[in-house]
């Protein structure tokens, strides 16, 4: 009974050695084939993806402008004035040298003031006083005044 079993798989794997080859492997043609579907499929994330990294640059830029605009408030609080614009928002890390008759209570801020994401200074400037007596800026990705989309100015006014 035993030897009936075997000779039945030996027969088997005998008809279906044709079909099976264990040192077979992909083709060329195979290969090309799936690199291509790789990319096709990376190069669109890939664009998807440049297009939501943008739209996180502004996203951080208002962040920041927000955060330094809670953090001159409490520069008020503690001073009574603004930063002039000379101290700028430097003042807001480090005491600065004069103006504030010794009530500096900072830093108000956790790290020392960054460029904004496309790697320019933010602008401080103290305005009439009117109804906000500060603007903190960004001029987007071209880096100048003006501009639409992604080169479009941040300032704490919006």
């Amino acid at each position: 009974m035993n030897s009936n079993i075997i000779e039945e798989n030996v027969m088997k794997n005998e008809e279906n050695k044709f079909y099976y080859d264990p040192e077979g492997g992909w083709t060329f043609i195979e290969t090309i084939i799936v690199i291509g579907i790789v990319l096709v499929l990376t190069s669109s994330v890939g664009f998807m993806a440049i297009k939501y990294l943008d739209r996180a640059k502004v996203v951080t830029a208002r962040s920041q402008i927000e955060t330094f605009s809670i953090s001159l408030d409490a520069y008020f609080l503690d001073c009574g004035e603004y930063p002039s614009e000379s101290q700028g928002l430097a003042a807001l890390w480090e005491a600065p040298d004069s103006a504030t008759g010794g009530l500096w209570s900072g830093p108000y801020v956790n790290k020392s003031i960054p460029k904004d994401p496309w790697g320019n200074d933010y602008e401080y400037r103290k305005t009439d006083g009117n109804s906000i007596p500060y603007l903190v800026l960004s001029w987007g990705r071209d880096g100048v005044e003006g501009g639409a989309g992604n080169d479009a100015d941040i300032s704490s006014r919006e």
